[in-house]
């Protein structure tokens, strides 16, 4: 029995003992108990009663939604998992335009206030690495290939040398 039908049956049963105990002014809060008492029994034995009939769907408490059930339907995956890779990939061609954020990692340091405050043009910051060791690429913040620095056309670029594994990666993110 739901918590509404219990609030109402309690509403119920209320307006229905303030109207007997108006009738008959004179009965005893004795009587009123018992009155109360039966009903509550009464009440119960229904919903036992209603609970273990085996008409009802679901089992007990469920009989507010006997014959609502229905046979599921499934969407026959084999169709797509057949189809040629070109037409899957098209259905993902949405998330061909998010951005992300690509950064290039020579080498890092930690420096001290002090010493950071004393830099000035023409000074040089020693880094972790060597000279030759390859650059870290990272995506989002993730490392996902190593490569060398080349200057093209007066720009910088990284050569990729190294591509992460994706065992590797799944690492990164634990």
């Amino acid at each position: 029995m739901s918590q509404e039908d219990q609030e109402a049956m309690a509403a119920q049963w209320a307006d229905q003992l303030a109207q007997e105990g108006n009738e008959n002014g004179n009965r005893s809060k004795e009587s009123d108990e018992d009155a109360l008492a039966a009903q509550w029994a009464e009440a119960l034995a229904a919903d036992e009663q209603q609970n273990e009939d085996p008409s009802t769907f679901g089992g007990p408490g469920a009989g507010a939604f006997a014959g609502q059930a229905k046979d599921a339907e499934f969407k026959d995956m084999t169709e797509i998992a057949r189809q040629p890779r070109d037409k899957r990939n098209r259905e993902l061609d949405f998330i061909l335009d998010i951005p992300l954020n690509v950064s290039a990692e020579l080498g890092r340091t930690r420096l001290m206030i002090n010493e950071l405050l004393q830099l000035g043009q023409g000074s040089v910051i020693e880094l972790n690495k060597l000279a030759g060791e390859p650059l870290e690429l990272y995506v989002n913040g993730k490392l996902v290939a190593r490569g060398e620095a080349v200057v093209i056309n007066e720009k910088f670029g990284v050569r990729l040398t190294d591509i992460i594994s994706p065992v590797e990666r799944v690492k990164q993110l634990g």
